[in-house]
């Protein structure tokens, strides 16, 4: 900018490490932010400050939920299905479109075509003991269609097909190489209607 003040710098090149967002982009969003410091500026930062102090992320389940509370995932309330995603983005998608009841197991990550940890800790050694703990029927693994959605989800497999519980694959309508979050509704829909069984051994 012209000015090159050091902070307005420093906030442009944090806003264009967003997804989607370039300098340009991130330009014009804090010239917004000034240009409607009262209304749009001050509020937008007094809820990020409130979220980064306040939420945390679930130890067991990779879920969101508020500082120093008790997650949800806990409360052993008849949930019968499992689905598991490899990130926050996944499950919002799949909430959104309102076709899944039950609880969700976020990664928080996935395993490359090498089987190597992607983002250093995933969650899986929790999910294998949510399954072993809890009396679901079904697991649901809903990673994405890439090499490593697909790696990931053959481990899932391994991991979990001793334990007494059905496990299921979605089916037709992902794309290969398509990822959860940019599917539509019907094709989530489709794809959750037509799973597919990846083994139906109950001990």
């Amino acid at each position: 900018m012209q000015n090159n003040i050091p902070e307005i710098e420093n906030l442009i090149k944090q806003i264009a490490k967003l997804p989607g967002l370039g300098p340009k982009s991130a330009k014009r969003i804090v010239l917004k932010i000034i240009n409607h410091n009262e209304t749009l500026g001050k509020p937008l930062a007094n809820a990020l400050v409130k979220v980064l102090k306040n939420i945390e992320s679930c130890k067991e389940c990779g879920n969101l939920k508020m500082l120093n509370d008790q997650c949800k995932c806990f409360s052993k309330n008849g949930v019968e299905k499992l689905c598991v995603v490899e990130s926050l983005a996944d499950m919002w998608t799949i909430e959104s479109a309102n076709i899944f009841k039950g609880s969700f197991h976020i990664l928080g990550g996935n395993l490359t075509s090498n089987g190597a940890f992607e983002q250093g800790k995933t969650l899986m050694e929790s999910l294998e003991k949510r399954v072993k703990n809890n009396n679901f029927k079904e697991v649901i693994i809903a990673t994405s269609a890439t090499i490593e959605g697909q790696t990931t989800a053959h481990y899932i497999e391994n991991l979990i097909k001793d334990h007494k519980v059905k496990i299921t694959k979605l089916g037709l309508g992902i794309p290969v190489g398509g990822e959860i979050e940019q599917l539509d509704d019907g094709t989530l829909l489709s794809a959750f209607n037509n799973r597919v069984p990846v083994t139906t051994k109950l001990k």
